[in-house]
């Protein structure tokens, strides 16, 4: 009996992760709810410009961040928000599927925070003309220090710690789980803080080849399943960084 209600309760959640997950990328495919203001160059050239910063346009590249946080970084917390399941029936607790819920509000709640601070260094970029109508970097420079720094991160203590955490589910969940209204949520908020830590250069990455690069924003979510999810996923971290130090070095010799 308890087997059949932890299958049912898992087939809820994996059905309305997958619902939330697809329905991210179709949205990001769609161009996000953004539309580029046209100008006529002449001779039927068409240049896209970005609109000007006003306080809707700021809500919805906040909205645009937080989506594509979402689509990226919920694949890999799948495991975490399952665990939830099997944990709140452990307990002798009701509502697994809500416990779940729960859980991946408070990760998608760090990644918010996340997003309105890379919503501010948009902006900041974009009025510092750094950034092209692609939202990517205008500067070679810049793309070149992003891409060394998240190579160097991906080689220190603190990337390797956060990444044990991301890659240990079960492990923190038996550390963190607490009884309690707000238990799932607060869970979910200290696992979404260690994918953070975990992640937070590599999303940053974005902005080398552009917010609107889909192939890039894919590139990026599957390196990220990959590094928490298969078995040689530190290595391959690893390996990662010393492939972005090299191309950000190449960019800034070149």
């Amino acid at each position: 009996m308890l087997g059949a209600v932890l299958r049912h309760d898992r087939t809820l959640v994996i059905a309305g992760l997958a619902a939330v997950i697809a329905l991210s990328w179709v949205w990001l495919l769609m161009g996000a709810g953004l539309k580029m203001d046209e100008m006529d160059m002449g001779g039927g050239q068409i240049m896209l410009m970005a609109p000007p910063w006003t306080v809707q346009y700021a809500a919805m590249i906040f909205l645009m961040w937080v989506i594509m946080m979402a689509a990226m970084m919920l694949p890999s917390a799948a495991p975490a928000i399952l665990f939830v399941i099997a944990l709140t029936k452990q307990h002798g607790e009701h509502h697994a599927v809500r416990a779940s819920g729960e859980f991946a509000l408070g990760y998608v709640a760090v990644w918010a925070a996340f997003s309105l601070v890379a919503t501010g260094l948009q902006w900041a970029l974009d009025r510092a003309g750094l950034l092209s109508e692609t939202m990517a970097s205008g500067s070679v420079v810049l793309a070149a220090l992003l891409l060394f720094a998240a190579g160097l991160y991906q080689l220190t203590p603190l990337k390797q710690a956060c990444l044990r955490r991301c890659r240990s589910p079960l492990e923190f969940l038996t550390r963190y789980w607490r009884r309690g209204p707000l238990g799932p949520m607060r869970a979910g908020a200290w696992h979404g803080g260690y994918c953070l830590g975990c992640c937070w250069m590599l999303m940053a990455l974005l902005f080398v080849c552009g917010l609107m690069n889909m192939l890039w924003i894919a590139g990026l979510a599957l390196l990220v399943l990959v590094e928490k999810l298969t078995p040689p996923g530190p290595r391959l971290s690893q390996l990662a960084g010393v492939g972005l130090m090299g191309w950000g070095a190449y960019l800034l010799v070149h």
